[in-house]
């Protein structure tokens, strides 16, 4: 008695199971229609059968909400950093400012068009440090979002989100921008019709900045 309870709730949980699967696979080929054809044409049958497997399970969100929380403790980090060099940088143009104002009112006039051009080579090479530093840091923030890419584009890969592997090709880039869109869009759908459970999911790839 007890093995026939069982496989009938066995049996149940898979009919339940497949009809979700079907319900997030019509809403995914609903919303698909709104994208660019080319798009379109490159988001198979197969593939969205696959993603919605994969949104079967909530882990896939709360894995999304991990990564959405850790870039943008990153993002505020490297803003904050930028910022600090920016001030640096305004604080030592004025502190030259003033230097090169006290000198010249201190000297004879006579040696005036002296010091104004050694002022203006000193000027010239704070401002190339500055430059310099400024391209090192942006080189920075971008080698680190990128990194930050990959690692999002990794994890839901094994995760086992269609669609998702490491790259830095632009199309395919803007394939997982698509597919994430999709994503975002069916959970508002889901929201409002308790089709599922899920967490936020982001609007954009990489995740929100």
């Amino acid at each position: 008695m007890e093995r026939c309870s069982g496989a009938l709730e066995e049996a149940a949980d898979g009919a339940r199971q497949q009809e979700r699967h079907y319900q997030l696979l019509s809403a995914l080929q609903g919303l698909v229609k709104e994208l660019p054809s080319s798009f379109q044409q490159r988001l198979s049958y197969t593939t969205l059968s696959d993603l919605a497997l994969a949104l079967l399970d909530g882990t896939v969100f709360e894995i999304v909400q991990g990564l959405l929380e850790i870039q943008h403790l990153t993002e505020k980090s490297l803003y904050n950093q930028r910022l600090r060099l920016q001030n640096e940088h305004r604080v030592l143009r004025q502190a030259l400012r003033q230097k090169h104002q006290e000198a010249q009112q201190a000297c004879r006039p006579h040696n005036l068009p002296v010091l104004q051009a050694a002022q203006q080579r000193e000027l010239e090479a704070v401002e190339h440090r500055i430059r310099e530093e400024q391209r090192a840091m942006d080189q920075k923030i971008v080698l680190e979002l990128d990194r930050k890419v990959a690692d999002q584009q990794s994890t839901l890969e094994k995760a086992g989100v269609a669609g998702f592997y490491v790259t830095t090709n632009p199309q395919e880039l803007t394939l997982q921008m698509n597919l994430l869109e999709l994503i975002r869009k069916l959970q508002q759908r889901a929201q409002q019709t308790q089709l599922s459970g899920c967490l936020p999911w982001p609007t954009s790839w990489p995740l929100p900045r």
